[in-house]
């Protein structure tokens, strides 16, 4: 059997711009030439839809687009998936097989994700249709766990329809899903899922097919639009490859950044530069992925700020091909100091002085987002916003996380990778001891313990759930494991007043872990 998989970006709350680019797929001689031609789940409405999937207009647009499609689909049979109101059920993530101008089936999803439980109502599951002369098991991923486990209904061939958010271990948790189920059930599968970012999330493709055997039949690349006609019959199999992490990563962000600015009407991209890692790196994901001619940094030096980080900055501007201006923050500083002196009086500096600095280059960058409408993007790593090591209203500003998913060591994983074929990041950016240059001769580390140690700990305590007992037993200080983790949950308050962050981990902060604040 022939099926083509259409691996497709989408447009959230938008069916009707969703249907232009539905009907040229199937219009293409690929998907004519096929028996069956399959679309990743949520394909009319896009998804998450929170509570735009409630609204009965939104509804009403999905069905009329679906009614047309199945009055154009004569001589022809595909599965597609969108919201649908079920009669005495209620509204169900669905998907359906329109064949020959009916639809011949419409399979609801059983297990339903966080965000889908307050719109969406339990539905069936994994249900076997009849296709020519064989049983198809259809499904949403996330029901797909069933037949791991065994099933009623032997089918000859499994699809599954996703719509998977993206993590950097999802691909390789994918992969073992599929192959279980082609050992249990002795049968073909076929996996097709969207790209695309919508907002935070970001959806990688990596569509397959499996023979019965398990050999894969097809791999389509990640993060590219792409379709593919696979025979199902087929003996002969490709090399299973298995994709780098930090390649999946960097792609990810690129596409995230991409469809953030695209789909939301926003050509223009400013960031603070500081000539550190987390700046730098940032700054080479906004020029790949919107172009350095609509990325512009600002270097606000202060007081404190060594020669060399303004020319690691200025290095990297000139080597990426990006505009910048050199904005010192000393007078405004000095300015505010004076202001408060008669309410300050005589007390000491102290952080509250660091925190000024960093809240006046927040209003710099926000004010030149303001002026050229551009959107600011936050520089935050993952390691910062777990500690709360950062000011909120100065450098916690922006519109849009770009590395808030990543440990400040996985920050240099990923910029030692973006060097491998030539040095866009200036090496002493990632060489020298990070700082927030806010006072004499300040490092990081006299905040925080080396980011080694403390990506490990965080790692088990956020990533593993791991306890305090169980973190010490795999050989970490107590006095450092306790003091970590009152750190992370001392400053929940700060992150949920962060920019929305383009989710990379399995266990990012504010869509996958929230904490009590109080």
């Amino acid at each position: 059997m022939n099926i083509h998989i259409v691996q497709h970006d989408i447009w959230t709350g938008r069916p009707e711009d969703n249907l232009e680019w539905i009907e040229k797929e199937l219009e293409a001689q690929e998907s004519k030439e096929a028996l069956l031609t399959v679309f990743p789940a949520c394909t009319l409405c896009g998804a998450p839809l929170f509570a735009a999937a409630g609204y009965t207009d939104m509804q009403k647009r999905a069905q009329a687009v679906l009614q047309e499609l199945v009055q154009r689909s004569e001589h022809r049979a595909f599965l597609i998936g969108m919201p649908l109101q079920i009669q005495d059920k209620g509204l169900c993530n669905a998907i359906v097989f329109v064949q020959n101008c009916a639809i011949r089936g419409i399979v609801t999803k059983k297990y339903l994700l966080p965000e889908e439980q307050k719109y969406f109502v339990r539905g069936e599951g994994v249900q076997v249709i009849q296709f020519h002369d064989e049983r198809i098991a259809i499904g949403f991923y996330e029901d797909l766990k069933e037949l791991t486990k065994g099933y009623v209904e032997q089918p000859d061939m499994v699809i599954c329809c996703g719509c998977n958010v993206f993590d950097y271990q999802k691909p390789y948790r994918t992969r073992y899903r599929m192959r279980k189920i082609v050992e249990n059930l002795n049968a073909g599968i076929v996996y097709v899922n969207r790209i695309g970012g919508e907002g935070p999330y970001l959806y990688a493709g990596g569509s397959l097919a499996m023979n019965a055997a398990g050999g894969v039949l097809c791999q389509l690349p990640y993060f590219e639009q792409c379709c593919h006609t696979v025979d199902m019959q087929l003996v002969d199999v490709i090399e299973d490859e298995k994709p780098e992490a930090v390649e999946l990563v960097y792609k990810a962000l690129v596409m995230g950044l991409h469809d953030y600015f695209s789909k939301n009407g926003i050509q223009r991209a400013v960031l603070g530069l500081s000539g550190g890692i987390d700046s730098a790196l940032v700054c080479v994901l906004a020029a790949d992925a919107i172009g350095p001619e609509n990325v512009h940094g600002l270097l606000m030096p202060s007081q404190y700020s060594t020669d060399h980080s303004v020319k690691d900055a200025e290095d990297l501007a000139h080597n990426l091909g990006v505009n910048y201006d050199i904005v010192p923050i000393r007078p405004m500083f000095d300015e505010f100091r004076k202001a408060l002196k008669p309410v300050f009086g005589d007390r000491a500096e102290d952080v509250t002085e660091e925190n000024m600095q960093a809240r006046v280059r927040g209003t710099l960058v926000m004010s030149y987002a303001n002026k050229f409408g551009a959107l600011a993007l936050n520089t935050t790593n993952r390691s910062e916003a777990a500690m709360g090591y950062g000011t909120i209203y100065g450098d916690s500003c922006g519109g849009l996380s770009v590395i808030g998913d990543l440990y400040k060591t996985e920050v240099y994983q990923l910029s030692e990778w973006i060097n491998r074929d030539g040095i866009r990041i200036p090496q002493n950016t990632i060489d020298k001891a990070p700082s927030a240059e806010l006072r004499p001769g300040q490092k990081d580390s006299d905040s925080l313990p080396d980011y080694d140690t403390l990506d490990a700990v965080l790692n088990l305590y956020l990533d593993e759930s791991m306890c305090e007992d169980e973190i010490v037993e795999e050989g970490y200080d107590r006095d450092l494991v306790q003091m970590v983790i009152r750190k992370v949950r001392q400053n929940e308050w700060k992150r949920l007043q962060f920019a929305p962050q383009l989710k990379v981990s399995p266990m990012s902060f504010g869509l996958d872990r929230r904490w009590p604040i109080s």
